[in-house]
């Protein structure tokens, strides 16, 4: 690769680093925080700003994650392989990944070897897009730009659109587009991440590699114009308030809860709006540091480096941490090892009191960063001298 190339591509670790980081904040507020016993932050009867804020910032890592996993998949491509070899990577990364949200990540999460229920998490969308843009890649570009334009665009055209309208398709229709109960059980699936749009996401981050074949001024006003477009889009789409979201905004008795109420966008599917909403200042995000020459043990670079193993290895500690809070204040007490009730355990397991404020949120969640940045690190630097093809899926 050559040291153009390598600068252009930093600029995209530091984006996929930023909502890494971010990330940790939700999953964390999932395990410490008060309110998440209670009630979700987008409930507007009972949010605050803080609060539904403090999960609105962290709307913007999935969307992310699978755009720069399309860019990624171009990106390797353009180091010289082959659209077969891209589209055999593609799709035996999509099947590890599906693996690792039914095993190691559902471990990080549930602390449960019990498989009574599953739920259905990012890393298995994640999968089936990448198993999905392995066929997509053999097709010609304008093909794959236009099928990920008319996902993205058209899905919520079939908002009205029920499983069990369909019968014995039912199923196909929720791994598509209607997020819930996959199967009774048992085992009882939930599926949490219906995977229409994210694939025309992750195939519009693989046409979006395009625009990193421009000269470099061209390139930054490409990146800059594409985003606040977008951004501008939501504002007017949103507006509009007809179509892009099945959850309309209205006026609220105040300000504030109207900006929250405009805000709160459908993520299970992302709908036309949170995906303008979310990707637009993603874009202009890239056009502005794409003049960044970041040091290789930046946190964000780092971070952005090592992706999977930050996910991986983030939910366990958060619970460790979450685990040390609880046991300080309650002893060793029988719902220590619980899931919190954002994960599905009934709320009467816990105590009235249980949760901690906001604060203690974003100190666990600097806790965390703080402990990930140096094995993050030796994790880059480690897979950088060796020369195991087979680290590449990590």
């Amino acid at each position: 690769m050559t040291q153009p190339a390598a600068r252009r591509i930093a600029s995209v670790d530091l984006l996929r680093g930023l909502v890494i980081a971010i990330m940790a904040i939700d999953h964390t507020r999932d395990f410490v925080h008060w309110a998440a016993m209670d009630f979700r932050p987008e409930d507007l009867a009972r949010t605050t700003a803080p609060i539904f804020f403090t999960r609105w910032i962290t709307h913007f890592c999935a969307p992310v994650f699978m755009f720069c996993a399309g860019l990624g998949a171009w990106f390797r491509l353009e180091r010289g392989g082959t659209v077969r070899d891209l589209s055999r990577f593609l799709w035996t990364r999509g099947l590890w990944l599906i693996v690792l949200d039914l095993t190691v990540v559902r471990l990080g999460f549930f602390l449960n070897v019990k498989y009574d229920v599953v739920i259905l998490l990012v890393f298995w969308a994640l999968g089936l897009c990448m198993i999905a843009l392995a066929g997509l890649v053999r097709l010609p570009y304008r093909t794959i730009l236009g099928v990920s334009a008319a996902m993205i665009i058209l899905h919520n055209l079939f908002d009205g659109v029920r499983a069990e309208s369909l019968g014995s398709l039912g199923w196909l229709w929720k791994v598509l587009h209607e997020q819930g109960l996959l199967t009774p059980g048992p085992p009882a699936i939930i599926l949490a991440y219906p995977i229409v749009p994210w694939i025309g996401v992750m195939a519009l981050g693989f046409c979006a590699g395009r625009v990193y074949r421009l000269p470099d001024d061209e390139r930054r006003r490409m990146l800059m114009r594409i985003g606040v477009a977008a951004t501008l889009a939501f504002v007017i789409v949103r507006g509009i308030n007809l179509y892009g979201d099945p959850r309309p905004w209205a006026g609220q008795s105040s300000l504030a809860m109207t900006v929250i109420s405009f805000l709160n966008c459908t993520k299970y599917p992302p709908s036309l709006s949170f995906l303008l909403m979310t990707l637009g200042p993603a874009m202009i995000f890239l056009g502005l540091v794409d003049r960044a020459r970041p040091r290789a043990w930046n946190p964000l670079v780092v971070f952005g480096r090592a992706p999977l193993l930050f996910f991986v290895v983030h939910l366990p500690l958060i619970r460790v941490l979450a685990i040390a809070l609880t046991a300080a204040r309650y002893g060793m007490a029988s719902f220590l090892f619980t899931p919190p009730p954002t994960l599905g355990t009934a709320r009467n397991v816990f105590p009235a009191d249980y949760g901690w404020d906001l604060w203690v949120v974003y100190t666990v969640w600097l806790l965390v960063i703080a402990l990930m940045y140096p094995l993050c690190r030796w994790f880059v630097e480690m897979r950088q001298r060796s020369r195991a093809s087979w680290l590449s899926y990590l």
